[in-house]
């Protein structure tokens, strides 16, 4: 799945092509993508320039002249800037025609990707956007101890709560607890105060190196043919051997999710 490092790189990317470009038209193949009404959808999208493009967490929200809309790629959710003669691929499920003979094609093999209209001045307040935490980078240290304080659930299924800190996907969650010698299985409650500023502080540091890299290639993602280098240093995700004590990798699932870690130098916190 597509965490903050890669939709901020998707972002970035998109901004490139389509910015100040205008939505001729838009074709909708597979309407459970859109979760308005498919014609309400179409008729404010249309006749509407590409102004920017912001990203809150994982939600990419396309800023139109008199209206919004929120992508969220989900699983495997793909944007394609092509030309409008090159053949659909069978994946590609909203084209959106451009002003300057292209198309923008979201393309997503799972089906799982959702767009959504929202307000142009006020979308941070709207849902699915006003249910999120802080990301990392802007967390308030205090607000964050306070919400884990409450929090019974192992440290590594927390942090993939957005409503707790938005952004954190499965293998960021690997990375951090790695980074931060945190057994996930640790109790939520137990981290301290000054553990919570650990968190923030790593979250934060992996994340934007990650942004750097491009995000990480992980099965399919990819923005526009530039894929994410981040995999080369990633740690513990998808690794067999500690790099610190050379001992074994374990891989196990916390709450249904891959997790990665070391036994022997990761602890779990009293």
């Amino acid at each position: 799945m597509p965490e903050l490092p890669e939709v901020e790189t998707v972002r970035r990317t998109l901004i490139n092509f389509v910015l100040k470009k205008k939505i001729v038209s838009v074709d909708v193949l597979y309407p459970n993508i859109i979760e308005d009404d498919i014609d309400e959808f179409i008729e404010n999208v249309s006749n509407q320039v590409i102004n920017d493009i912001d990203r809150i967490g994982k939600f990419l929200i396309f800023k139109l002249d008199n209206t919004a809309f929120v992508s969220h790629l989900r699983m495997e959710g793909k944007y394609h800037y092509v030309d409008q003669y090159i053949p659909l691929n069978k994946h590609d499920h909203i084209i959106f025609n451009l002003d300057d003979g292209k198309q923008l094609r979201y393309n997503d093999t799972r089906k799982f990707g959702r767009m959504k209209l929202v307000s142009l001045d006020n979308y941070s307040n709207e849902l699915p956007l006003s249910k999120l935490g802080a990301e990392p980078f802007n967390v308030d240290v205090k607000e964050l101890y306070a919400k884990l304080h409450k929090c019974k659930l192992p440290i590594k299924h927390a942090i993939l709560d957005q409503s707790i800190i938005a952004g954190i996907g499965n293998i960021y969650a690997n990375e951090i607890c790695f980074a931060m010698h945190l057994d996930p299985y640790t109790p939520a409650y137990k981290l301290t105060k000054k553990s919570v500023a650990e968190l923030k502080e790593v979250s934060s540091k992996i994340l934007e190196e990650a942004i750097e890299q491009g995000g990480t290639t992980i099965h399919s993602f990819s923005a526009n043919g530039i894929d994410g280098l981040f995999q080369v240093k990633l740690k513990a995700h998808m690794q067999k051997v500690c790099p610190i004590c050379g001992g074994e990798i374990t891989k196990e699932a916390i709450k249904g999710r891959g997790t990665y870690y070391c036994k022997q130098c990761q602890k779990r916190r009293k």
